[in-house]
């Protein structure tokens, strides 16, 4: 994002931005913290635990780990194998880390990748993410209907070499839109998402489906319709045999006419990014 258009962030982008980073800070901390012999269950419970003591009570969804193959997907044929399990944490095991806390009121939906120890492989998925950031973007920007865009990531994988693993999820989302959630004093959960973002969520549903556009940005013909303004977690997730990787933050669609303000990722500063701006120096 340029300089200009960060200075003119509203005030509500700015919220949407803070609880990114705060989504972010956790993730850097807590793959800080794994070390051989922690469970996914354990992993996804420090996630928790770092975000409660800094004041969030809300969820669009409870937070998720992956490790080794499950990185992936492999095998996963039901909704119920995205949710941790008793897996162990190895030497050279990649894993997943993804959360989705509401904080006053803004939501977001993260996903960090890294592994413990040297993996060539894992390296190498991150390494070619920077170029699916980069084609999003662009066509997006080029106001390119949602499902056609979805359809240039998939091509763009298979020249990679690579399995496209955001497809194992539900509806075979690469993104969905997300929004301002209202603040209650109890927050229940319904399968590890929050009640008040599935309301959210459904709402966007009927409301799109009136107007011929779908919150879910998917490889089905109800996304075939231009990237409608708002706020999309954006998530393409790579996978190559038993080792998955994939980013997850937030885009910015808008409905102005200039290129760069009418759709750009909310913050450049994030671990993914500043990887690859590393490895370029």
């Amino acid at each position: 994002m340029t300089s200009a258009v960060m200075s003119e962030l509203s005030a509500e982008l700015r919220g949407f931005r803070e609880v990114q980073a705060l989504a972010y800070e956790c993730a850097e901390a807590v793959a800080a913290q794994l070390r051989p012999g922690v469970t996914e269950r354990e992993a996804a419970r420090m996630q928790r635990e770092w975000l409660r003591e800094r004041g969030v009570r809300d969820w669009f969804h409870l937070p998720f780990a992956w490790f080794g193959d499950r990185t992936a997907f492999v095998g996963f044929r039901v909704p119920l194998q995205f949710f941790p399990t008793h897996r162990k944490l190895e030497p050279g095991m990649p894993f997943i880390l993804d959360m989705a806390p509401v904080h006053q009121g803004y939501t977001s939906d993260i996903g960090y990748s890294g592994c413990l120890g040297l993996n060539p492989v894992h390296d190498r998925l991150l390494a070619d993410l920077q170029t699916h950031r980069e084609l999003i973007l662009r066509e997006v920007r080029e106001r390119r209907p949602l499902r056609e865009i979805y359809e240039s990531v998939d091509r763009l994988m298979v020249r990679q070499g690579y399995a496209n693993r955001h497809r194992a999820y539900p509806f075979g989302v690469i993104a969905h839109k997300v929004g301002r959630i209202r603040e209650r004093r109890w927050s229940p959960t319904v399968f590890g998402f929050g009640t008040q973002a599935l309301k959210g969520l459904a709402g966007d549903a009927i409301h799109g489906h009136r107007d011929g556009w779908s919150p879910l940005w998917s490889p089905y013909r109800f996304s075939d319709h231009p990237p409608q303004p708002g706020l999309w977690a954006v998530e393409p997730h790579l996978g190559f045999r038993g080792t998955g990787a994939k980013f997850e933050e937030l885009l910015v669609v808008t409905d102005s006419r200039d290129p760069e303000q009418s759709a750009f990722w909310l913050d450049d500063d994030l671990p993914h990014v500043r990887r690859w701006a590393e490895d370029a120096v």
